[in-house]
């Protein structure tokens, strides 16, 4: 991936971002322009901007365009922990370490990809390389999540979490002893200015709201319930990064802090524990749970026995 380099000229000073670079960069829509924007792949003098970020001219833009993954998604054989299955709705237990669909870096070993060899008549649901995808888990995030096989149950479904009916419980265990036994993080998450990669709490993001309570307190550790009221990007992670308590094994946000020596864990520390919505078809509240994975219960037993 070569970037672009352009450099703003006086004349531009005072132009949107995304207006300036539909001139600069005629190859691209502006709707494309507007994805690298938000993806964090334009950079003015080093740091990320908002589309709508003013110019004053002078301004060295980087342009980088990462390559465009295939518009058709190819089902591959990969065996699924199903948890629920009916005609309209599939509920899914994530392992750490699987993608969920297409994207730079990531072509195929999709979950959508799995979803769609074990279901293929979602192939006409949602977007056309995350069919049936409805909400999502971070690559290394493990846990409950559903995927919808009719295009009713993906609108239905969409529409739930929309209107913040959907319930999503998470366990996680973070860095230091959180002293509150409750607590309600309300803060605005946006994409990190100076780290395309990174999300953060800033007034300029959209509203997030985490609410969570102490389970049990270790030595430098704790586990948490998380309980989410909104979905932003990386939400769980943000929100606890900025109480100074990071997920372990999230070095996105974790910076030199590490897992206890001893314990090889994989992925974060971070599962979803449970998943409720109305079924799309009949109404009634479903409610899904799964248990942690080894991999997290073996580092609680590691920190129980040097607590």
């Amino acid at each position: 991936m070569t970037p672009t380099l352009l450099t703003v000229p006086a004349t531009a000073a005072g132009a949107r971002l995304d207006r300036w670079l539909a001139e600069a960069v005629p190859t691209l829509s502006r709707a494309r322009l507007r994805v690298l924007i938000d993806d964090g792949n334009v950079r003015v003098d080093g740091a990320v901007r908002k589309a709508a970020h003013r110019l004053h001219g002078g301004e060295a833009v980087t342009v980088e365009i990462p390559p465009a993954p295939p518009q058709e998604l190819a089902p591959e054989p990969i065996r699924l922990a199903v948890v629920y299955e009916d005609d309209d709705v599939l509920v899914v237990d994530k392992p750490a370490g699987m993608v969920m669909h297409p994207g730079a870096g990531h072509v195929t070993g999709t979950l959508a990809a799995a979803a769609l060899a074990h279901a293929p008549g979602i192939g006409g649901v949602g977007g056309p390389r995350r069919p049936g995808v409805v909400h999502r888990l971070d690559k290394d995030t493990s846990g409950l999540l559903v995927i919808a096989k009719t295009s009713g149950a993906y609108e239905a479904l969409t529409a739930q979490l929309a209107a913040r009916t959907v319930r999503r419980r998470y366990l996680a265990v973070v860095h230091g002893r959180v002293k509150a036994p409750v607590g309600v993080v309300d803060a605005a998450i946006g994409r990190d200015p100076h780290h395309r990669r990174r999300m953060a709490v800033h007034a300029r993001g959209k509203r997030a709201v985490t609410r969570y309570r102490v389970v049990e307190r270790f030595a430098d550790f704790t586990l948490v319930e998380a309980r989410l009221e909104t979905g932003r990007t990386h939400q769980i992670r943000v929100h606890m990064a900025s109480l100074g308590h990071p997920v372990v094994g999230d070095d996105l946000y974790a910076g030199r802090r590490h897992p206890p020596p001893g314990v090889p864990l994989k992925g974060y520390a971070l599962h979803a524990v449970e998943l409720a919505f109305r079924h799309p078809v009949t109404q009634n509240e479903v409610v899904f749970t799964s248990s942690l994975p080894a991999r997290i219960d073996a580092l609680l037993s590691h920190l129980r026995q040097i607590a």
